[in-house]
């Protein structure tokens, strides 16, 4: 091998393995020199619970997009489990028996679209793209639909916990994201679903004729989507205290961001939740630290699409 190819391939390498790190880290330094708020105690804990949202929605996307797909519908269904969730949190039950009740109902909302998607994917043979843009449709509007365009009020005092409360001082959708890492770092490195993940995005075809069910995965992947989706639509209603119609609006933007950003290439097969988690922090730093100099929120915007746009280029420039 040519001694310049063996550079581009050992620098192509390090940018894959540290550069995000380093990013994050230049990123960190770059707002506490700026900020005097920055790096405090309570602003730190305060980026891990503005990010635990679309973080724990990542580590879905990041198990789709290891096998080439994409979730446009993470958004909608956001609304629509949260709305669902708070419409069940109004029946006259004791809340003990109420919560876990309206919880269910609001998870089995994530695994009827993550199956609805696995199914047109996988039987139907259509492009994920178009199956969860259209899935977005659907479910935006049915958060519309169920509650008239009105949000749910009037809810138990206590269901705020879940999205306002604190565990040992960390915030508890904090503890949702890290223990949604955590599961997500095992199952994808540590069990044969993982292996199968990485197989069907690396080569869906070698992988069938390898004797993997790439459609049971595939229906998997949308499925723990949509799980996790509805989870934080949840927990995002419970911080709210109201389950919003038009809550989780372009939320898919920051999840793809994140797990992109985080070096999971779109083309399949490679990929970390480990990458991810790097990644949403890198988004929510980005943000909370703009928030904190009063940068404009259209400003924001077009920061993040800069990202975004940064992070597929070196994606491209990784692979090929």
């Amino acid at each position: 091998m040519p001694v310049e190819a063996r550079k581009k391939r050992s620098f192509t390498s390090l940018i894959s393995e540290f550069g995000i790190v380093i990013a994050l880290l230049i990123e960190i330094l770059f707002f506490a020199i700026l900020s005097p708020y920055f790096f405090t105690a309570d602003n730190i804990l305060n980026v891990s619970l503005q990010t635990s949202i679309t973080a724990i929605i990542a580590v879905g996307m990041t198990f789709v997009i290891l096998t080439g797909g994409i979730d446009l519908s993470v958004g909608a269904l956001v609304a629509f489990s949260g709305v669902v969730t708070t419409s069940f949190l109004k029946i006259d039950l004791p809340f003990p028996v109420l919560l876990p009740l309206a919880m269910i109902v609001g998870i089995i909302v994530g695994i009827i679209s993550g199956g609805l998607a696995g199914i047109f994917v996988t039987k139907f043979r259509i492009t994920p793209f178009i199956v969860t843009l259209a899935l977005m449709t659907v479910w935006r509007g049915a958060s519309y639909m169920f509650t008239d365009g009105r949000p749910v009020w009037g809810l138990p005092d206590a269901f705020s916990f879940l999205g306002s409360g604190r565990m040992f001082s960390i915030p508890v959708p904090t503890v949702f994201m890290i223990a949604a890492f955590i599961i997500g770092f095992v199952i994808l490195k540590h069990t044969r679903f993982g292996r199968y993940v990485y197989a069907v995005g690396g080569n869906a075809e070698a992988a069938r004729l390898a004797g993997i069910d790439t459609k049971k995965t595939l229906m998997m992947v949308y499925i723990i989507s949509g799980v996790l989706a509805a989870v934080s639509g949840i927990l995002l209603a419970s911080r709210m205290n109201s389950g919003q119609p038009n809550a989780g609006l372009m939320y898919e933007l920051d999840v793809i961001a994140a797990v992109v950003v985080g070096g999971t290439s779109l083309s399949g097969g490679k990929g970390s939740i480990v990458g991810t988690f790097i990644g949403a922090m890198l988004i929510g730093v980005l943000r909370n630290g703009l928030n904190l100099l009063n940068v404009n929120s259209y400003v924001q915007m077009v920061v993040l699409g800069g990202v975004i746009l940064l992070a597929v280029m070196l994606d491209q420039w990784r692979t090929h």
